[in-house]
């Protein structure tokens, strides 16, 4: 379980939002048995999904980020709800490739920077909302800050960081928002800019101790804030055999027909859970009679 927090200014011209995603970025390494630098992509690449997800209005709206830079990692994909829960995968789960020039885990490097950043947002209408910007770094944040300023024009500060053991497990893991309003005057603005040039690293500050609450409050320092909501988010997959059904219905008659005559089992792995669901051929057979 992670928390998240929001808080507001006072003038409610900027808002903030922080995220504990610790257990989520851990339950991300067990399912998908990442290496250190992929654990940390695609950690980053899920807080922000969860952040940007809790910023839905529709109970049933989705957001889906997906980044391919060129990189050894292959597409990194994180699908959020609207209560900030996530789900995600990595194309190439296992990287190793050699620290950065400051000693810290290349994710850059892994992702690469020759690609882009899509943003796909479900909003129950007929066709989703479909954001696509160039990668400016590959490590993610810069990424993020970079699409809200193309695509959605909201001046957006975003801070992503994992921290992993030298046992691939997640000793912190967490990140922030901050966005500036239209109405904001230019001493708001200000304010904000001198926060950020004291402001520690995520994981510097969660290994100091801070909350979730506390990072929220300190990005609005100076601003009289105050805690908005917060909620409880998760790692959590939403497939079924149920949805996995469909799926294979939706390959057609013949197709079904076909596998069918292997006279084989077939199984149908996850990608974002590593869920197996096996379908015999008198299975597969049934399905194409409801078709």
């Amino acid at each position: 379980m992670g928390i998240l927090k929001r808080a507001i200014a006072k003038d409610a011209s900027v808002v903030s939002c922080a995220i504990n995603a610790t257990d989520i970025v851990s339950e991300i390494e067990r399912i998908h048995k990442t290496s250190a630098v992929i654990t940390a992509g695609l950690g980053r690449l899920s807080i922000a999904a969860s952040m940007m997800g809790y910023g839905l209005k529709g109970n049933n709206d989705t957001v889906t980020l997906r980044v391919k830079g060129g990189g050894p990692s292959g597409m990194l994909v994180a699908v959020a709800d609207s209560h900030g829960n996530v789900k995600s995968y990595a194309e190439n789960p296992v990287v190793e490739i050699p620290l950065n020039d400051k000693g810290k885990l290349d994710v850059g490097g892994a992702i690469g920077n020759d690609g882009t950043l899509s943003v796909v947002k479900d909003l129950g209408l007929k066709d989703p909302y479909v954001g696509v910007c160039p990668l400016v770094s590959g490590e993610i944040a810069e990424d993020v800050a970079k699409y809200y300023a193309t695509s959605e024009q909201t001046p957006t500060v975003c801070g992503l960081g994992v921290l992993v053991n030298p046992d691939l497990t997640v000793n912190v893991a967490g990140g922030y928002l901050i966005q500036v309003l239209p109405f904001a005057d230019d001493s708001v603005i200000d304010t904000i800019e001198k926060n950020m040039a004291t402001l520690p690293p995520v994981t510097k500050m969660m290994t100091n101790g801070m909350s979730a609450e506390d990072i929220a409050l300190r990005l609005l320092d100076g601003l009289e804030p105050n805690i908005l909501d917060e909620n409880e988010v998760f790692y959590k997959c939403n497939c079924s055999r149920e949805r996995t059904e469909k799926i294979l219905c939706s390959l057609g008659k013949d197709e079904l027909e076909l596998m069918a005559k292997e006279d084989e089992p077939i199984t149908v792995n996850c990608h974002f859970c590593d869920n197996k669901y096996v379908f015999t051929p008198d299975e597969l057979l049934n399905l194409r009679k409801k078709m």
